[in-house]
């Protein structure tokens, strides 16, 4: 890492700021060419994978006016927005966690799966930026956890787009399977619907048994 680039957790900034490549121009200015933004969806959802997406942006990318993290966006404006970042990112890629591995390993580390699977997809890159606090397995000296990061850096949150997207897609078409728990519009996550057809149908094999379903769990499908 460059002296005096950061080389620890940092904070973004006040909620509503723009992503910019500011984090990513220190890095290019020093001589770094592929910077990767990394982020996940799906982390605090009962049922279903942890979905994560790493992205290349090439020094000099002119990002659109509807640029921003995925929280602030309409599915319709995501689903543009992802259009133009498959189309504009020198690289992406997706990596998972399943259900299980969540199970197994635990939220934290199954996320940390998951990034660092998309980032072995996209190949090799000179620093990462990531959302969130410290993560196994990220040595600190090539990658940079960003609190709200999604906000603030553009190449974290094209990678929230992304995997937001493939992750919503994705809980919409298994949830024809099983109907009822209102997948294509709760994605997963303990919406009020999908808790109380928890209730009235038990867990699918897709839920996520570590955590706190808030039934009786006794039946699986």
């Amino acid at each position: 890492m460059p002296r005096g680039l950061a080389s620890s957790g940092s904070k973004a900034g006040s909620r509503g700021e723009r992503p910019t490549f500011l984090h990513e121009e220190r890095f290019w200015q020093a001589g770094y060419s592929r910077i990767a933004g990394l982020d996940e969806v799906g982390r605090g959802a009962l049922a279903g994978p942890v979905v994560a997406a790493a992205c290349v942006f090439a020094p000099g990318t002119c990002l659109p006016d509807i640029f921003a993290d995925s929280k602030q966006l309409t599915p319709v404006q995501r689903r543009r927005l992802a259009e133009w970042i498959r189309a504009h990112a020198q690289a992406w890629a997706l990596g998972a966690a399943s259900h299980r591995e969540v199970d197994r390993y635990g939220i934290v580390f199954a996320t940390a799966l998951a990034m660092r699977r998309a980032l072995a997809r996209i190949g090799p890159v000179d620093h990462v930026f990531y959302d969130g606090t410290p993560l196994p397995g990220f040595d600190r000296s090539s990658a940079t956890p960003i609190v709200r990061g999604d906000r603030c850096c553009a190449s974290i949150a094209a990678a929230s787009v992304l995997a937001k997207v493939v992750r919503d897609d994705l809980m919409a078409r298994v949830g024809a399977r099983f109907p009822g728990y209102g997948w294509a519009e709760n994605a997963g996550y303990g919406t009020f619907q999908h808790r109380a057809m928890l209730e009235r149908l038990g867990p699918t094999r897709l839920h996520r048994r570590s955590f706190r379903l808030g039934i009786e769990e006794d039946s699986c499908e």
